[in-house]
C-alpha cells in the first residue's frame, strides 16, 4: 500500500471496506432453489432454512457500517416463475464521513412471473454523514416486485441527530424494458433545518418509500391508506399491463415508523409476510 508524507512523516492512508455480492435463483423441483452466489470482501449472503416460496436472502455488511470512502454492491437476479424475499442482518449505519461519500449500488432483475420484495431495514444516518444510494431494477413484462427503503436521520433515543451531512437516494424501475418509476431524494448539507420545513417533513426524522409494482395494486390502495394515516399518503396507476403503487410515509422517531411499517409488509408481502428478522 502506497503511503501518504506528513510533514517527513509517513502514514498509511486510511482504510476503506468494499464488498461486491450477487445472487442469481430460478425455479427447480417445483421451488426457488439458489443457482449462483459471488460474495467478495465486505458484502456477505447468507439464506436460511425455508420449507417453500420465497427464497430468503440475508445481507450482511461486516464491516459494522458505513462511512466515506466505503463501498457496497448488490445484485439478485430471479429466474422466471420464481420468488425471492431480500432483507438485512441489521439496520445499516452510515457514520460521519471524513472525506468522500458511502457509496451502496442495488441491481435487481425478475423474469417472466417472478417477484422480488427487497426489503432491508432502516438506514440510520449520523451527523455529518455523506452517503450516496442507487437502485436499478429491471421487471419482465408479468412480474411482481415490492420494494422499500427506510432511513433515520439520527437516533433520538441515543441524544444524536444528523444535523448536517449529505444524503442522495436513486430509484431507476423498469418494466419490460420501459422506464416505469424514477425518482432523486436530495437532502444536505443543513439536514435539520431542511426537515424542520412543513414542506418537507415538518421535523419528522424517520421516513420511508414503499413501491408495489403488481396486478393487485389497485386493490390495496384502501388498506394501505389507513395503515399509513396522516403522516404519509399512497397512490395508484396502470402502468402497462401492471400496477404500481407508492407509499411515502414519515414519523418522529424510528420506531414510530416501524409501527406502521411492520403491518404495511405483511399486508403487501402476500403469504410471505414479514422477514423473520424484522421485530419491533
Amino acid at each position: 500500500m502506497d503511503t501518504i508524507e506528513h510533514g517527513g512523516i509517513s502514514t498509511l492512508p486510511a482504510q476503506r471496506a468494499a464488498g461486491v455480492a450477487r445472487l442469481s435463483c430460478g425455479v427447480g423441483g417445483g421451488r426457488t432453489r439458489l443457482l449462483r452466489l459471488y460474495q467478495d470482501g465486505a458484502a456477505k449472503i447468507r439464506m436460511p432454512t425455508v420449507a417453500a416460496d420465497p427464497l430468503e436472502a440475508v445481507l450482511i455488511n461486516t464491516a459494522g457500517g458505513m462511512t466515506g470512502g466505503d463501498r457496497l454492491g448488490w445484485q439478485v437476479d430471479v429466474g422466471p416463475g420464481a420468488s425471492a424475499s431480500v432483507t438485512t442482518q441489521a439496520c445499516e449505519k452510515i457514520y460521519r464521513a471524513a472525506s468522500d461519500r458511502a457509496e451502496v449500488r442495488v441491481r435487481l432483475s425478475v423474469g417472466e412471473a417472478g417477484r422480488i420484495a427487497w426489503l432491508p431495514q432502516e438506514t440510520i444516518v449520523f451527523d455529518r454523514a455523506a452517503f450516496a444510494r442507487t437502485l436499478d431494477v429491471e421487471l419482465a413484462a408479468n412480474a411482481e416486485a415490492l420494494v422499500l427503503e427506510a432511513t433515520v436521520f439520527g437516533r433520538l433515543a441515543m441524544g444524536e441527530r444528523a444535523a448536517q451531512g449529505n444524503f442522495h437516494d436513486r430509484w431507476r424501475v423498469r418494466q419490460d424494458g420501459s422506464l416505469i418509476h424514477a425518482e432523486d431524494f436530495r437532502i444536505g448539507p443543513d439536514i435539520a433545518a431542511m426537515l424542520g420545513r412543513p414542506a418537507i417533513a415538518a421535523g419528522a426524522i424517520a421516513m420511508a418509500t414503499l413501491l408495489l409494482v403488481s396486478p393487485r395494486a389497485d386493490a390495496l390502495l384502501d388498506p394501505v391508506l389507513e395503515i399509513v394515516g396522516d403522516q404519509g399518503s399512497a397512490s395508484v396507476w396502470s402502468v402497462r399491463k401492471s400496477g404500481k403503487l407508492l407509499a411515502r410515509l414519515y414519523a418522529d422517531d424510528g420506531y414510530q415508523l416501524r409501527q406502521r411499517l411492520v403491518p404495511l409488509v405483511e399486508l403487501l408481502n402476500g403469504r410471505a409476510g414479514l422477514p423473520k428478522l424484522w421485530s419491533l
